[in-house]
């Protein structure tokens, strides 16, 4: 084995015992609570449901490439975190003792590992069916929490060390970025491989006889060759969920899975609603590429966007609602007493109700020389991924919004400088009290009020931006290698046109100025008003950043979500018994079967 992980520092249990004889010698150390170590009463309880079984040195756990169907928890002896197990490239990433779990968040999303877990030293472990440790962490929160918790940590670590598949391209390919976009926002381990400069692609290609002018590529495991997939065949490629095979008719389909998509999902599903969930891109829309979130209900001290969305995921799956990724949709039609929406990839899903919360999406900066560094290093989100190629150099932040204020935050914890480029004349028209206050007082951001960018400088990857000072009319310019650009958001609303009723900037029309704009005829043949968030088509709503005069915060996203499944009920005709409680068939709450 090799890597610089393969004998680290004997280091102390970080779950605050002091019992030196419970660590292994070689244990990779606690990160960030990536590797905690289960208390006693909890391997007691997991103890209970699991099956003891000895294992020896060598024993394969877990298979890189293979859905993991099991929860591996180490009673005694070791275990070994493996990448391309059995290769000429194996590499350790890490060694686990007793009182640690095996899994990340592949095994909470049925996805398929991207590392094989291998006996390092005879001992025992317990081991859990996936459904038994669902119903366990379902009744222990804490658990849950911790689990929960540490596969996250587990995903961001596999990232940033570039496990998992490897993409080849050109850092000039449209497909190179797409599928570069697509890994990150869905949080996928992989390595890109830049054509360009990359000594390391022209021996894959040579190995694998492919030429420069079919890639981008993706290799995993030296076994697999995708030659430019498309979205949905690398996700195919992982395990993420695709459309059902068989078209159902669902009480409720949501589009998008935002903060206002994953609520109604989790209040639908968990009420009975037969519910499903596409996603074009990635779930947690704009909220999930957010690096904190600070002022979101009911988390005192913070949470990346990226956790709250797979806190969303889990809790909806939970319930039973079934989620598809990535699924554009491109039409929405009446058929038959329910609607039909059509998908790119010729799909159709058909339900009685549909929700919209498509959000929108982050406006792309139009200077010149940007095109070609967008997704090398001039980036629209700020997250664990992009901010790892900044630990040494100064960047950029374009913005006065929230956003803006929680990019720089965030990056100033991994980049010497951060300069805050702003149009306006203060950070007060946009942004909260809060966000502002931390800004101006953070010793490594400099704000630059009145300034706009101009040019983007770079050949390959970003030198310099040059700016204008709209006060002076002076240029200068500012030396960052990385730019992150965060200047408002267009609703996604296109394929909508023409069908839905829309503001004069593509906002969706809900309530009373949806029904203006449909005239009375069509609410007269209903017997009744356009209801709140009901668009200018009965039984299809909007919620979120997609819908006009929405204020566009997650918590309000979030409300406007749960909101509507109450007018999704009262368009079916189901009645609320008293209290609240509604007794039909269809909203009776299923068992539990995921993670809380």
């Amino acid at each position: 084995m090799s890597g610089d992980e393969a004998r680290p520092d004997p280091a102390p249990a970080t779950d605050g015992t002091d019992d030196a004889d419970e660590v292994v010698p070689f244990e990779t150390p606690d990160v960030y609570g990536a590797y905690p170590r289960l208390s006693d009463d909890q391997m007691a309880r997991l103890a209970e449901h699991g099956q003891r079984r000895s294992v020896d040195a060598g024993d394969v756990l877990i298979q890189e490439g293979e859905r993991c169907e099991a929860f591996y928890v180490v009673l005694s002896g070791s275990v070994a975190i493996i990448e391309d197990y059995g290769t000429p490239e194996e590499h350790l990433l890490r060694v686990h003792g007793p009182g640690r779990f095996i899994g990340e968040l592949g095994l909470l999303h049925d996805q398929v590992a991207f590392y094989t877990a291998a006996v390092r030293e005879p001992g025992e472990i317990i081991a859990l069916s996936l459904d038994q440790l669902r119903r366990l962490i379902n009744r222990d929160p804490a658990l849950g929490d911790v689990v929960l918790r540490a596969c996250l940590g587990r995903r961001a670590l596999l990232v940033g060390q570039g496990a998992g598949f490897r993409i080849i391209g050109s850092r000039y390919s449209p497909d190179t970025r797409r599928l570069r976009e697509f890994a990150t926002r869905n949080r996928l381990p992989h390595r890109w491989i830049d054509l360009e400069t990359d000594q390391e692609a022209e021996e894959l290609l040579r190995r694998f006889g492919v030429g420069p002018q079919e890639t981008p590529l993706v290799i995993w495991r030296d076994t697999t060759l995708l030659r430019n997939p498309s979205n949905g065949e690398l996700a195919r490629l992982i395990g993420l969920p695709p459309l059902p095979a068989e078209n159902g008719r669902d009480d409720l389909l949501i589009v998008g899975s935002g903060p206002a998509g994953l609520a109604a999902a989790v209040n639908a599903a968990s009420e009975g609603l037969n519910t499903t969930v596409v996603e074009s891109l990635a779930t947690g829309g704009q909220a999930g590429t957010t690096s904190r979130i600070d002022n979101c209900f009911g988390f005192p001290s913070g949470i990346s966007g990226a956790e709250l969305t797979e806190r969303g995921v889990l809790q909806a799956s939970k319930f039973g609602a079934r989620l598809a990724v990535p699924a554009e949709a491109t039409g929405i039609e009446p058929r038959d007493g329910h609607y039909a929406v059509s998908f790119a990839d010729g799909g159709e899903i058909t339900a009685r109700a549909v929700l919209l919360a498509t959000g929108a999406h982050y406006r792309r900066l139009q200077v010149p020389g940007i095109e070609r560094l967008e997704g090398v290093s001039v980036h629209y989100s700020a997250t664990v991924y992009e901010a790892q190629q900044c630990r040494t150099d100064p960047v950029a932040v374009i913005g006065g919004g929230n956003s803006a204020g929680q990019a720089v935050l965030f990056l100033a914890g991994y980049s010497p400088q951060v300069n805050l480029l702003v149009r306006g004349s203060s950070l007060d028209a946009h942004m909260s009290r809060y966000l502002i206050d931390q800004v101006e007082r953070h010793p490594q951001v400099r704000v630059l009020l009145h300034t706009e960018v101009t040019e983007v400088i770079g050949d390959g990857v970003l030198q310099a931006v040059d700016v204008v000072d709209h006060r002076t009319g002076e240029h200068h310019r500012i030396a960052v290698r990385a730019l992150f650009v965060f200047t408002g958001a267009d609703p996604y609303t296109q394929w909508l046109s023409g069908t839905l009723a829309l503001d004069a900037r593509g906002f969706l029309l809900t309530g009373a100025d949806a029904q203006a704009r449909s005239g009375p005829g069509l609410w007269k043949s209903q017997g009744r008003d356009c209801l709140t968030l009901e668009t200018s088509l009965p039984g299809v709503f909007a919620a979120g950043d997609v819908r006009s005069g929405s204020v566009k915060r997650v918590a309000s996203a979030v409300g406007e979500g749960a909101m509507t499944v109450h007018f999704v009920h009262r368009y079916l005709g189901h009645t609320a018994a008293p209290g609240g409680a509604d007794t039909s068939p269809h909203t009776r709450p299923k068992e539990s079967a995921w993670l809380a």
